[in-house]
């Protein structure tokens, strides 16, 4: 094997040395090589060009990059697509499964300053927290999905599918980081596996990152920072993770109080948008035979008035099953808890249940006794929720390294531009500089299809078959392995060695 690898090499060596003795003339005729080639037509007994060389490579880079920004610019994504992780053909699902709260509805910009003032009130008047915090009001633009939150250092950032920190994106408080200071303080940019909370979002065993997944987390992670701001500007000593701990109870408890679902009850229309497609969505499903059921952690009453107001007052007939107050992700793997009628008054009644009827509501339970009651077990089901340098260090001569140095400085400043086109603090939830987000890596684990909303199911026939681009992976990329430098890197070398 190593002969056969060094006879490859040798004969690359060769291919190379022959396209240089061609002249460049010969270069010339070469195509896929012409950009490489024609910096190295210099005279007999001179170095070769190295800064017109990179000068080329940097235009023809900047190029194909430029020809990007207007497609993200003009927002070519279509919104209405249906992104596949796995393939999955609709003509195979059988049953329909449905989150509520931002699924089959959504909430007006609204939601999330009733949720931050609430929780911001709920600290200062049962935890004891300044008053002064009530300054701060809920910016919508600041904090995006999937962001994971050191707590004992308090702070706010962007982790990458392999763990990395995307530096740049590391808040204390309302303010970023200086990179130098993540790298001391993380001792690099990587965070080990151990403190990283697991997979489905919990933090245990002594981990000290929490991630950030669902909707309802963006205003939790801005009251956090905002808490921060407020004890750093005024040097306030206090304890990260007590402040961690109290947000995030009083967040919980807008919740679990009622606060919010009041709210919302009493004003529906300026926290719900009306979405005629849900009712379409629905309804299409329902044409074609499918069964469909809807399990929720909100409570029966709001889930109802809800649900009228989208869809009308006999939404129920839509459904297979319906069932509130559900306690996910309790409900996916603790077996102990039976299910509870829910009467139209709101009562739960005692009696047992031996089937999930349709038109009926239920609350708590399990999925192994739904997939018992329903006779479900072995179905195909389809549930919908909102919860899922390179080879230029080869150039060391002095004019090579200040083309370098331009370079670098660009890329930074293209990628803060490309970084503000989805958010000015963190960037796109989906990527980091280089990397698909730890967001993504959870997303595409768990889910096998992804939308904007329910609505670009109406694009679809109930037959059709999904299937995920592929994605190439580092050595088939095409942009950089089989154009120079890489291929021509022999020229050069060759060059230089002569």
């Amino acid at each position: 094997m190593a002969s056969a690898a060094a006879a490859v090499a040798r004969g690359a060596g060769a291919r190379a040395a022959a396209a240089l003795r061609g002249g460049c003339g010969t270069a010339a005729r070469r195509r896929s090589r012409a950009s490489l080639a024609r910096p190295l037509c210099t005279a007999p007994g001179t170095a070769p060009d190295m800064k017109l060389y990179l000068w080329e490579r940097y235009r023809e880079a900047k190029r194909s990059t430029e020809e990007l920004v207007p497609s993200i610019m003009s927002n070519l994504l279509n919104p209405d697509a249906i992104f596949s992780n796995n393939e999955m053909s609709l003509s195979d699902i059988e049953i329909y499964g449905f989150d509520y709260d931002y699924t089959l509805v959504f909430y007006s910009k609204h939601l999330h300053t009733l949720i931050f003032n609430a929780a911001r009130d709920l600290l200062i008047n049962e935890h004891r927290y300044p008053v002064e915090i009530r300054k701060y009001e809920y910016d919508p633009d600041f904090a995006i999905r999937g962001l994971h939150y050191d707590v004992q250092r308090a702070v706010l950032m962007k982790i990458d599918a392999f763990h990395y920190i995307q530096l740049g994106t590391v808040y204390r408080g309302l303010s970023v980081v200086p990179d130098e200071e993540v790298i001391e303080m993380y001792e690099g940019s990587h965070v080990p596996l151990e403190q990283m909370s697991d997979f489905y979002g919990k933090s245990s065993h002594g981990n000290t990152m929490k991630q950030f997944m669902d909707i309802f987390s963006l205003p939790e992670m801005t009251l956090l920072s905002c808490v921060n701001e407020h004890f750093l500007k005024n040097n306030i000593d206090y304890e990260p993770v007590h402040l961690y701990k109290d947000v995030k109870d009083s967040i919980r408890d807008v919740h679990i109080k009622g606060i919010m679902y009041r709210a919302i009850e009493a004003d529906i229309e300026k926290y719900i948008c009306y979405a005629e497609q849900t009712r379409a969505v629905l309804a299409k499903l329902a044409d074609h035979g499918k069964k469909m059921f809807l399990i929720t952690n909100s409570p029966s009453s709001f889930v109802d008035k809800g649900m009228r107001y989208i869809v009308g007052k006999d939404w129920r007939d839509l459904f297979d099953v319906v069932i509130v107050q559900a306690e996910k992700p309790n409900f996916f793997n603790d077996k102990r808890r039976p299910f509870r009628k829910v009467n139209e008054k709101g009562v739960l009644l005692w009696d047992k249940i031996h089937k999930l009827q349709k038109g009926q509501i239920y609350k708590q339970g399990n999925l192994y006794e739904f997939l018992k009651l329903t006779g479900w077990r072995g179905s195909k089901v389809l549930y919908f929720g909102d919860h899922i340098y390179s080879d230029l260090a080869v150039h060391r001569d002095a004019a090579s390294q200040l083309v370098l140095q331009e370079w670098k400085k660009e890329r930074k400043e293209m990628r803060e531009m490309t970084k503000g086109f989805f958010n000015a603090q963190f960037g796109s939830l989906f990527r980091t500089d280089q990397n698909p987000t730890y967001f993504l890596r959870r997303l595409s684990r768990f889910a096998d299809i992804y939308m904007a909303s329910l609505s670009c199911l109406l694009n679809y026939d109930v037959s059709h078959t999904f299937y995920p681009r592929r994605t190439p992976l580092q050595h088939e990329l095409p942009a950089w392995s089989d154009r120079p430098p890489a291929a021509g890197l022999p020229l050069l070398q060759e060059a230089q060695a002569k």
